[in-house]
């Protein structure tokens, strides 16, 4: 497997495997051509040295999976940066692989080459899958999350 910075070519691929899944598909827009809100929000993203939008790609070059990362700086933690993880996903077809575990592998190193203290993900209380695999990574539960919706 390949792990490389996401270009624009490969929106198309990354929104539509953040929307093949039974939370996704209620609140993406997965079309062709894309909406323009996604091509906007790669610009943002690519801009932000913080932030680094990843692509999983197999031998033979399909892009297969894709995550995001974010650096927070922060005062807390001795002036410490801490990472999220955010929209991990994997094609439908190439699930149950063990990709994940490899992305993840992947997604640590990538965070501690940044000098992050921690890794830190949400994750829906729908996913019960999601929540044992990353207990089975060594993520532990220590904080409870909320949210504030505005739309």
């Amino acid at each position: 497997m390949n792990f490389r910075k996401a270009t624009q070519e490969d929106i198309i691929k990354i929104v539509e495997m953040i929307a093949d899944d039974e939370l996704g598909v209620k609140r993406e827009n997965f079309q062709v051509p894309l909406p323009e809100e996604y091509l906007k929000a790669f610009e943002n993203i690519n801009s932000d040295d913080n932030q680094e939008l990843i692509v999983v790609e197999s031998e033979n070059l399909e892009v297969i999976g894709t995550m995001q990362l974010t650096f927070i700086q922060y005062l807390t933690y001795r002036g410490g940066i801490r990472a999220q993880i955010e929209a991990v996903r994997i094609r439908k077809d190439k699930r149950g692989l063990g990709i994940g575990k490899t992305m993840f592998q992947w997604a640590i190193n990538r965070v501690k080459e940044r000098n992050a203290h921690l890794l830190q993900l949400t994750t829906d209380k729908k996913r019960p899958k999601a929540i044992t695999f990353y207990e089975d990574l060594g993520f532990k539960k220590s904080h409870e999350g909320m949210k504030l919706h505005f739309k």
